[in-house]
């Protein structure tokens, strides 16, 4: 690999020189003890060392370039460190080497940022898993895990991934979004928030339902941060992504099974133990399995106030889904026994939505008022309304009351709460009688 006084290299030469000086800096590194403090200072001096000793002349934005992507893939993840570093990108999405992924304020984008092989794509997830004593190999093709900022990982590679090993990393945000500036994005209206605020304090029980990426674990982190301050809250989730304010809070997290497939804890694991902690509220940060039956029975034996999320694109899909779900519980009941088990635990849903132009809205708050025969009675209390969009592809409507109040209405007031009809959207006649009153 001598090329002094070339203009320019070939890309696979530069690819070489990289690997090369990879091994010569991880051997040096292995066998001298380097205190962590100084390891940043130490790969420069080694790196600089070892390059000096090739008698190269590599122009000098070629070797910076090289120098740094080298910094990068021993002090941070490659390649995609200056994405995970980029705090307007909400998630990496990597499909092969040669094809990465960004969400930006709603909207995904490709990026001209590269991988030189696939090798170099799984040494990434390697380091991501290794520290946490997961495993990824052929036998175990697809793993889950969190970098040491929060950020949910889930890497897969061949034979299940066709074109080359992929990852997907959901960026955790470090600064938690406040219902102040949910509103001021026009996520949710003054009147919506203090209704929920309200229910929260209230010990209702209620489900976030949403899709994928629509902002379902930031809308929990802010109800969680109505919960009084006085209350015992555990935590269930698969990957801890809950910020809470409050100082009793006890935070369990899923894991996976080892090497030999045991030893794994699920979600229902710990939803079940959870009932043995004496918590005055439940927070499972996705419902996905039959940890739901569970879930509904801890809701329906004086576990007021509990929180959760599930994937559903409607608040009817979200009890559909909620029965499905009750059925992977292996728990044979007629799905009457199901829906009325619904009916009596849930109280609230709301429905957030990743709309069309990127920006994420609660586009519903729904009441579970109770059973009508074989069919679960809603109620939705509030709505968006899509009016129409503009040119350049933003979503126009209103957030807006339906008019009707929801049937817990005393309990809310019971807690202290009273909120006026117009919060509802009544208008005069309707005060006088000339509208539906609940």
């Amino acid at each position: 690999m001598n090329y002094p006084g070339q203009a320019s290299f070939r890309q696979a030469d530069l690819i070489r020189l990289k690997e090369h000086l990879l091994n010569l800096i991880s051997r040096e590194l292995e066998s001298r003890p380097i205190v962590a403090t100084d390891r940043r200072a130490a790969i420069q001096e080694i790196m600089q060392q070892a390059y000096d000793s090739l008698r190269l002349s590599l122009p000098t934005t070629v070797r910076d370039q090289l120098f740094h992507d080298i910094m990068d893939d021993l002090m941070g993840f490659g390649p995609l460190q200056p994405l995970l570093d980029d705090p307007e990108i909400s998630e990496v999405m990597v499909n092969g080497c040669k094809s990465v992924y960004i969400e930006r304020n709603g909207k995904i984008q490709k990026t001209n940022i590269t991988f030189d092989n696939d090798q170099a794509v799984i040494r990434v997830i390697e380091k991501i898993i290794l520290p946490l004593g997961r495993r990824i190999d052929q036998e175990s093709p697809t793993v889950d895990a969190r970098l040491p900022d929060g950020s949910r990982v889930n890497a897969v590679i061949p034979p299940v991934a066709i074109d080359g090993p992929s990852i997907t990393i959901r960026k955790f945000q470090k600064d938690k979004l406040t219902i102040d500036q949910l509103i001021k994005l026009g996520s949710i209206t003054r009147p919506m928030a203090d209704f929920i605020r309200a229910c929260v304090i209230s010990r209702l029980n209620i489900i976030i339902s949403g899709g994928t990426g629509s902002g379902k674990t930031t809308l929990l982190n802010i109800l969680s941060g109505f919960i009084p301050t006085d209350e015992r809250i555990v935590t269930i989730e698969d990957a801890a992504e809950l910020k809470l304010q409050q100082e009793h809070v006890v935070r369990m997290e899923t894991k996976p099974p080892n090497a030999e497939g045991k030893h794994q804890i699920t979600t229902r694991d710990l939803v079940r133990n959870s009932l043995r902690m004496r918590p005055d509220r439940i927070i499972v940060g996705e419902v996905r399995g039959g940890e739901a039956l569970d879930m509904l029975q801890a809701m329906n034996t004086g576990h007021d106030g509990s929180l959760t999320t599930l994937h559903a694109n409607t608040a009817r899909d979200a009890i559909s889904r909620l029965e499905t779900m009750c059925m992977m519980s292996g728990m044979e009941l007629p799905v009457k026994v199901l829906r009325e088990q619904i009916a009596s635990a849930i109280d609230l849903i709301i429905q957030q939505s990743r709309l069309k132009d990127g920006s994420r809205k609660v586009t519903s708050i729904t009441e579970v008022a109770g059973m009508e025969g074989d069919t679960v009675v809603m109620t939705e209390v509030f709505r968006f309304e899509q009016t129409g969009i503009t040119q350049d592809g933003k979503v126009l409507g209103d957030l807006k009351p339906t008019g009707i109040r929801p049937l817990f209405g005393p309990r809310l007031e019971a807690a202290g709460f009273k909120l006026g009809p117009e919060m509802f959207g009544a208008n005069l006649s309707d005060m006088l009688g000339g509208g539906r009153r609940r």
